[in-house]
């Protein structure tokens, strides 16, 4: 079996002799020269900065960053996990058309529905990034940008240099950091450091290094700082564990941290202080890189992004936040799945510091970035996004529009096949096990606790009718039913699932909260001088 960076063979050479794919000739440098960073966290939720509402987390870099820039209070990912956010997030198209709609590697298809006893099979889709597709970093390097990967790639397992990333530090197949935060990392596109070096703060030196390489040589660059974490496995050093667990403490341990929604448990506070610790890290990287932007004098010859791939953990996963007072979190169809923080900072903004309500969405960047940049916009290749340069600049928001979501799957973290749609302040879901319709009015109830379908049967209608018209012109794949299903069986499953976890999920969080805490000796015993 060939090994992962000899499956690029051909293609592989022409990407590293900086050859698009699609044959055609590389341009010379065009635009006015912007310089593109863009920092991706992975599976950060709504609330869990300082700046977006958190009382736990500590993110004083990322904070200044919003102080500069404009925050989009209702900025969403393409969907509520990864994979395909990030997809979305460099073609510019919705999840429907480029046909990744799971996480590459999620199980689906009848087989799967029957031996879990789920009551639709989630359908087959697309697993690897297509070549057809003009990724955002293969239109700029084809305008003469240079073009980094540190990070997460997660997009199938052909090496980002066959998408127009001169330089990859660290993104494969992978969705999660096999090795763990703390080197050794056992990431076959990334050296490892010293034993216990951090692997967040590995990505941001790599970045910096970058960007000083550019600056110095004249050259302007995209770089996609795309962090593992704040993905399980959570880790962080005893020192940032001390610092939060007795912050949690300050401010009052609750006996109990869960509460069921409808399917699993879910996170009520946040209060978890391995976590706090991962997102320091990630802050303090970002601070790092920021510093090397001032320190070259680039930072007004910038376009900085910062964003999540989607909602943070509330339930699955490593139950790790709380996306309260929004619903739910990655995963699943409710605001907490989807909402993300999305700051920009752009040279000559208008309006610093502002918090703008705009219903914005990340195939948005891709053609946001090309204006900002002074380039052709590519509307047949970004065709689900719309430049956000007026609203950045002068507060004019872009037309109202609907914004669509398609997740026929099920994942780990409680979530249920769906297909919704925002439009003003209107969300309607749709759920293809059954066909219930719920619907919400998102002024009046952010947190999605009381449907108003019943109330308002002609804007169900209106609704469900724009979303199946949405479902059939991208061609979406559908689930289908599980002639099998138990229903009684599955009642029973879900409550034992149910207890199981919530059990166990109370007794880890006390756990982590406990002064004698102890960590298995993979990450702690491997670190004692990583700060």
């Amino acid at each position: 079996m060939k090994t992962y960076l000899e499956k690029a063979g051909t293609l592989a050479a022409m990407a590293l002799a900086g050859l698009p794919l699609h044959g055609a000739q590389q341009r010379a440098a065009a635009g006015n020269g912007l310089n593109v960073l863009m920092i991706l966290v992975d599976d950060m939720g709504w609330r869990d900065l300082a700046s977006t509402g958190s009382n736990y987390y500590q993110t004083p870099n990322i904070d200044r960053l919003a102080a500069r820039g404009v925050t989009f209070a209702n900025g969403y990912a393409a969907c509520s996990v990864s994979s395909p956010s990030r997809a979305s997030l460099l073609t510019g198209k919705a999840t429907t058309r480029h046909g990744i709609t799971s996480w590459i590697g999620d199980p689906s298809g009848m087989q799967w529905a029957q031996r879990h006893n789920a009551r639709v099979a989630p359908p087959d889709y697309v697993q690897q990034i297509s070549d057809r597709e003009l990724l955002l970093p293969q239109e700029l390097r084809r305008h003469g940008y240079a073009t980094l990967l540190a990070g997460k790639w997660h997009l199938g397992d052909l090496d980002p240099k066959l998408f127009g990333f001169d330089v990859n530090k660290g993104g494969y197949a992978s969705g999660s950091p096999h090795g763990g935060y703390f080197s050794p990392y056992h990431n076959p596109a990334l050296l490892d450091g010293p034993a216990g070096e951090d692997l967040t703060l590995r990505l941001a030196r790599e970045t910096a290094d970058f960007i000083e390489q550019q600056a110095t040589a004249g050259k302007p660059f995209f770089a996609y700082l795309s962090f593992y974490a704040v993905h399980g496995p959570i880790q962080t050093t005893r020192e940032r564990w001390s610092l939060f667990r007795d912050s949690a403490e300050t401010m009052g341990i609750a006996p109990a941290g869960f509460a069921i929604d409808r399917t699993l448990p879910v996170r009520q506070a946040q209060d978890n202080p391995v976590y706090a610790g991962l997102i320091s890290s990630v802050d303090d990287a970002v601070g790092m890189v920021a510093e090397r932007l001032e320190k070259l004098g680039i930072v007004d010859k910038t376009l900085i992004i910062f964003t999540s791939d989607n909602g943070g953990v509330s339930s699955g996963d490593n139950y790790s936040t709380s996306n309260l007072p929004l619903r739910g979190g990655k995963g699943r169809q409710w605001e907490g799945g989807v909402r993300v923080p999305l700051i920009v900072v752009a040279p000559g903004m208008g309006r610093p510091g502002s918090v703008d309500p705009t219903p914005v969405i990340h195939m948005d960047i891709y053609p946001t970035t090309l204006d900002m940049a002074g380039l052709p916009l590519l509307p047949a290749q970004h065709v689900d996004g719309v430049s956000l340069r007026p609203l950045i600049e002068r507060g004019r928001a872009p037309a109202s529009r609907t914004l669509y979501w398609h997740f026929p799957h099920y994942g780990n973290q409680g979530g249920e096949p769906a297909s919704y749609l925002r439009e003003g302040p209107w969300k309607l879901i749709f759920y293809h096990e059954d066909g219930r319709l719920e619907l919400y009015n998102l002024t009046d109830d952010p947190g999605e606790q009381t449907s108003i379908a019943m109330q308002h049967p002609a804007r169900v209608r209106e609704l469900k009718a724009k979303l199946d018209r949405w479902l059939t012109q991208t061609h979406a794949r559908m689930p289908e039913a599980n002639p099998q299903f138990d229903a009684a069986r599955s009642e029973r499953q879900l409550a034992d699932k149910q207890r199981k976890t919530m059990a166990q999920q109370e007794r880890l969080r006390l756990e982590q909260l406990r002064r004698d805490f102890r960590p298995d000796d993979t990450w702690w015993g491997s670190c004692p001088t990583v700060d």
